[in-house]
């Protein structure tokens, strides 16, 4: 996969309004649930027990923690996009964050990223709006949409 390049603020605002960028699957299995539950402290059964899941879920597996798919995002977003001449990248955080749908283990995930918008802040210096979803492979809606805010520096 191609990364699209950066390399200042007009560049990003030429970017505006172009279709999403998509990254490539990424396999949320056990183990990947298992070491965020351990991280996060969240070991609620739904995510971390597959026996149980299998009889009492209603998805007959465990399913992925949902700021377990949102943390997904920065590995895409660094793999889909490059920015030559960046001084410095800021996440300024979310305006909307969404579970739409559960992510079963086993899923394949796939993250896109549109920019919806560039603000300026100072020159070289700007807000970038990225609309943001994780879909898993086969599904018929996103698993997660959010409004993500990135800030750059140049």
């Amino acid at each position: 996969m191609a990364q699209h390049s950066f390399d200042s603020v007009e560049a990003l605002k030429a970017f505006v309004g172009q279709p999403p960028v998509q990254g490539e699957a990424i396999e949320v299995d056990q183990a990947m649930i298992d070491t965020f539950a351990g991280v996060t402290q969240d070991r609620q059964w739904i995510h971390v027990d597959p026996a149980r899941a299998a009889v009492e879920s209603p998805f007959k597996t465990t399913i992925a923690h949902g700021l377990l798919t949102l943390s997904l995002i920065t590995g895409w977003y660094h793999r889909c996009f490059a920015f030559p001449n960046r001084k410095m990248a800021l996440n300024y955080g979310f305006d909307k964050v969404r579970f739409t749908s559960p992510v079963p283990c086993g899923s394949r995930l796939v993250g896109s990223f549109q920019l919806a918008k560039v603000e300026d802040i100072r020159p070289g210096e700007a807000r970038c709006f990225w609309t943001v979803k994780v879909q898993a492979e086969g599904a018929e809606r996103p698993a997660m949409v959010a409004d993500w805010l990135m800030q750059v520096r140049y």
